[in-house]
This record gives structure tokens, sequence and C-alpha cells, in this order.
């Protein structure tokens, strides 16, 4: 990472450096494992290595990156066992969040979710997997903003780093990003029925999509993982 990328000066260096390099490495645009040097990202940023070193240290709270003392900062490889544990709290959390929204929901919450499918469907159509995750996940934020339950979504992203990485690496399969609109359409459309059984199987399915699937991408993706 040479390139140098010019940061907001109005702003704290270390929350936009932290916030770079977590959408670099969902993306996968940092594989599990690539070293990371403090003085390399300071030059790619312009900035002095406090605020780098502030960065990888929340970063390393997320389990996103590996800090060995004074050896290396390393992309953590991903780690099957807590992103199983991250979708059972993000599953619990979220099958409450939409009966609560089927039972009781303001209409413009309606409106505001299919304005955010049409931002999914239009990044899909044009191939664009970074758009397509940042509306997927302003679909589920909102969920939880619509209860005024904020600081939970705010939990489950910063555990998310593991199983949102294995997303990435599914969601390039025929047929993936379909699915996920299809189970966006049939959350919604139950919640605007008030109807919560059906909102809170169509989440079930939702949610279940990638970990169906986790043995397989492991198997294709074997050096990108932590051995359980």
């Amino acid at each position: 990472m040479t390139t140098k990328t010019v940061l907001d000066r109005g702003r704290q260096a270390a929350p936009q450096l932290y916030e770079l390099l977590r959408q670099k490495i969902i993306s996968l645009e940092l594989t599990p494992g690539t070293v990371l040097s403090r003085a390399d990202l300071a030059v790619a940023f312009d900035v002095s290595q406090t605020p780098v070193r502030e960065a990888l240290l929340k970063l390393a709270e997320e389990k996103l990156v590996d800090v060995f003392p004074q050896a290396s900062t390393r992309v953590s490889l991903i780690d099957a066992a807590f992103a199983r544990e991250t979708h059972f709290l993000r599953r619990a959390l979220e099958l409450e969040i939409v009966r609560e929204l089927a039972l009781s929901h303001e209409p413009q919450l309606i409106s505001s979710l299919k304005a955010l499918m049409l931002e999914q469907k239009l990044a899909r159509n044009n191939g664009n997997f970074t758009d397509f995750t940042d509306a997927d996940m302003g679909f589920h934020r909102m969920l939880y903003q619509a209860v005024h339950k904020e600081s939970l979504w705010h939990l489950v992203h910063s555990r998310s780093g593991h199983i949102d990485r294995l997303r990435r690496l599914h969601l390039p399969v025929v047929g993936k990003q379909d699915r996920i609109l299809g189970d966006h359409d049939r959350v919604l459309d139950a919640i605007e029925r008030h109807d919560p059984d059906g909102a809170q199987q169509a989440l079930r399915d939702h949610l279940s999509g990638t970990l169906e699937y986790m043995g397989q991408i492991q198997a294709d993706h074997p050096q990108l993982f932590k051995a359980e």
C-alpha cells in the first residue's frame, strides 16, 4: 500500500483510517494473512504512525487484525467459529426486531426500506459488490434504528467482520444476490402486512444463507481460514 490516500483533514485521522482499513479487509482487498506495516500505512495515508496504531488497535479489538508485539501486524484469518457465534447473536436480535416491527411500524419505514432495496438492485445490475453490500447493511441497520436499538446494531457490527468476509466470498456465486433481494422482499412484505410469524420466518431463512455454504466456502478457500 504505497499510493497515498487523502484523508479529510477536518476529521480525526484514526477513525478514518479504521473505517478505510476495515472496508478493505471486509471487501477482501486486504486478504487474510496480509502483513500491515505501520510505516507503510503512515506513508500511504500521509499521517504519523500514531493514528495508524490507534486504528490497528481498534481493528484488533474486532479480531480483524492480529498484532504480534515486536514482530508484525497481519489481517486475521477468517474464524469460522467466531462467525457462527456472531450469527447466533444477530439472528436472536433480528428475529425479535422484525416481530416488533410487524406488530407496529411507521409507514415511512416501509418507504425507506424499499428505497434501500432499489439501491441494492441497481448495485446488482451494475455488478458493484461494494455498493450492494453497503445497501444490504443499510437495510438491516434501519431495522435496528426503527425500534430504537441502534446501540445493538453497533454491537453486532463490531463482531461481524468474520461473517461479513464469508458473505463477501459467497456473494459472487450465481443467484446469491437475487436470493438476498428476494429475502429482503419477503421480510418487508411480512412487516407491511403485520405478519410477525411470516417476518420471522423470512428473516430466519435470509440469515441462514451463507452458513449453509460455509463448508464449501472453506473448501474453496482453505488458505483464508483459521484452523478449527
